[in-house]
C-alpha cells in the first residue's frame, strides 16, 4: 500500500495530490457523519415564497405559546438555492430544515432514486391512519406521490379558470354562460377581435398567454386528457391525444385563424397589455387571480371569472397550474412535532381563511370548503364569490405525475408546439388534419429522446417504448 501511494505521489503534482487528499478526507467525514437538521434552536421551516413566509411568521407566536421549547423558525430560501440546499442535505448529509416547502418542479429530482433514498418522510401510513386521505382533494396528492407513496402534504388545488374582461364582453351582449367548448368561445368572441388599420396587427385577442412559458401547454394538455406519463411512470409524449391537441393549439397560436396572442403575462409589459385590453381573457389558476388583484387594482369591477371552455361537449371545464408541498425531512430531530405543524399550516381552517384572504388560493382540505370566506362577494371580480367558483372546479382538477423527468417532458412538448406553429405559418395550414401528422412525428422524436434519458437511470424501472 505504501509503495502504491508513493507511486501516485510521484505521478501527480503536489497540488493535485493535496486536492485529492482533501477530497478523500471530506468524503470520509460526510460518510460517517449522521444526517442532521439545520443549525439553530426550534423547528426549522424552509419556504420559497415571500407571502408564505409572512403568513407563517404571523402564526409563529401561537405555535411558540403551545411549544415554548420548540419555537417556529421560518427561513425564506429563493428559487434554485432551495433545491440545491435540499438535494445537498439529502445526499451529502449537510444540514436541512425539519420541514421544506417546495414546488412540484423543484422537488421532482428527489424521486429519481430508490424509495428508501427519498429525503422526505413517507407520510402514507400517517395519512391513512388519521383519515386524511379521504378529507383532502384527491388530485392534490398526485405531484407528491411516487410509486404509491406520499411524501408531502398538498398546499393547494390550483384549479384554472378564465379571468375575462366582463366590461367589454357584456357591452357586446355576449352571454358567457352559453359557452361550453373552446370552439364556442372563439366563435362568440371573434367579433371583438380587432386589428389596427395602420399596421394590420391584431390589437385584441380572445385569449392571450405566454408561449415561452411551457406550463400553459401543460394546462391545455391536461384539460384535454393528454399528458406526459402514465400511472406506471412511463412517458406518453407521443400519445394520439397529445398529437391531436397540439395540432389544434398550433392553429390557435398561428396562421390566418390565429386566436391566441402571445405575451409574458408575468412581466410589467404583459400586465400593461392586460390593462389595455390586448386580450379578452387569460388562463388563471386561483393564485394568479389573487396576484391580479394586487398588480392591476384599477381593473376592479371590470373582470369576472368563468370556467375554462371544454375541448369537447361534456368535457372537463378546468385544469391545473402550479403546486406546492410541505415535507418532513428524514433528518428532522422532531418528526412528530413537524407532523403536527405541517397539518396546522396546511389543513387548519384558520390558516386556510388567511391564505385565501391574501392570495385567493383555495384549500385542498375538503372540510374547509364550507368556510364563509369562499362565498363572500369579491368587489374586484364584480362581486362574484370567486372562492366558491374555483372550488366548484376542484373535483375536476386532473392528476399530475411526480416523475423526476416532468420538467424535461413539459419542455419537450412545448418545443414541439413552437415548431408546429412555425410550420402552420410557413405552410398556411388551416385545418388540424394538415398539421397532426407533423405533430405525431415531433412527439415521436421527443418520446425517443426522453426514453433514452430515462434508461440511464438504473434506480427506476425502465419504461418500455
Amino acid at each position: 500500500m505504501k509503495s502504491f501511494l508513493a507511486g501516485v505521489v510521484r505521478i501527480l503534482s503536489p497540488g493535485v495530490s493535496l486536492v485529492l487528499a482533501l477530497g478523500l478526507v471530506s468524503v470520509l467525514l460526510i460518510a460517517f457523519l449522521p444526517a442532521h437538521s439545520a443549525d439553530g434552536d426550534g423547528l426549522q421551516v424552509w419556504v420559497f415564497d415571500a407571502n408564505q413566509a409572512t403568513l407563517y411568521r404571523t402564526l409563529a407566536p401561537e405555535w411558540d405559546r403551545r411549544h415554548p421549547t420548540l419555537p417556529l423558525r421560518i427561513s425564506q430560501v429563493v428559487g434554485p438555492a432551495l433545491q440545491s440546499r435540499m438535494l445537498s442535505g439529502f445526499y451529502s448529509g449537510t444540514p436541512v430544515a425539519d420541514l421544506i416547502e417546495i414546488d412540484r418542479i423543484q422537488v421532482a429530482p428527489v424521486f429519481a432514486g430508490p424509495l428508501q433514498d427519498v429525503g422526505f418522510v413517507d407520510l402514507t401510513e400517517r395519512l391513512e391512519k388519521e383519515g386524511l386521505m379521504a378529507r383532502v382533494n384527491r388530485a392534490s396528492f398526485s405531484p407528491w406521490t411516487s410509486r404509491g407513496h406520499i411524501f408531502g402534504l398538498p398546499h393547494d388545488v390550483h384549479p384554472v379558470m378564465l379571468v375575462y374582461r366582463a366590461d367589454l364582453v357584456e357591452a357586446a351582449g355576449i352571454e358567457v354562460n352559453r359557452i361550453e367548448t373552446w370552439d364556442d368561445y372563439f366563435r362568440v368572441m371573434r367579433p371583438l377581435r380587432s386589428a389596427s388599420d395602420s399596421d394590420g396587427y391584431i390589437d385584441r385577442y380572445p385569449l392571450a398567454l405566454s408561449l415561452n412559458n411551457p406550463f400553459f401547454s401543460e394546462i391545455f394538455l391536461l384539460q384535454g386528457g393528454g399528458g406526459y406519463f402514465d400511472g406506471a411512470g412511463a412517458p406518453t409524449l407521443n400519445s394520439p391525444v397529445n398529437a391531436r391537441l397540439l395540432a389544434r393549439l398550433a392553429l390557435w397560436y398561428g396562421g390566418p385563424g390565429r386566436e391566441i396572442g402571445n405575451f409574458d403575462m408575468f412581466s410589467g409589459a404583459g400586465l400593461q397589455l392586460i390593462s389595455n385590453g390586448y386580450t379578452l381573457a387569460i388562463l388563471a389558476p386561483d393564485w394568479y387571480a389573487g396576484s391580479i388583484v394586487t398588480s392591476l387594482p384599477h381593473l376592479a369591477g371590470k373582470l369576472k371569472v368563468m370556467p375554462m371552455p371544454a375541448w369537447e361537449h361534456g368535457g372537463r371545464r378546468t385544469s391545473v397550474n402550479g403546486g406546492t408541498m410541505l415535507g418532513i425531512t428524514k433528518a428532522s430531530r422532531h418528526p412528530q412535532e413537524a407532523w403536527e405543524l405541517a397539518k396546522y399550516l396546511y389543513f387548519s381552517p384558520v390558516v386556510a381563511e388567511r391564505l385565501f384572504a391574501t392570495t385567493h388560493i383555495v384549500s385542498p382540505m375538503i372540510p374547509n370548503w364550507t368556510l364563509a370566506c369562499y362565498d363572500a362577494p369579491d368587489p374586484y371580480f364584480s362581486r362574484q364569490p370567486v372562492g366558491r367558483l374555483y372550488l366548484r372546479q376542484a373535483p375536476q382538477v386532473p392528476l399530475r405525475p411526480s416523475s423526476p423527468y416532468i420538467g424535461t417532458a413539459i419542455l419537450m412538448v412545448n418545443n414541439a408546439l413552437t415548431r408546429l406553429i412555425q410550420i402552420v405559418e410557413s405552410r398556411h395550414f388551416t385545418a388540424p388534419a394538415q398539421i397532426e401528422p407533423e405533430a405525431r412525428q415531433m412527439l415521436d422524436q421527443a418520446q425517443g429522446l426522453l426514453l433514452a434519458e430515462m434508461h440511464r437511470n438504473v434506480f427506476l424501472n425502465r419504461p418500455t417504448p
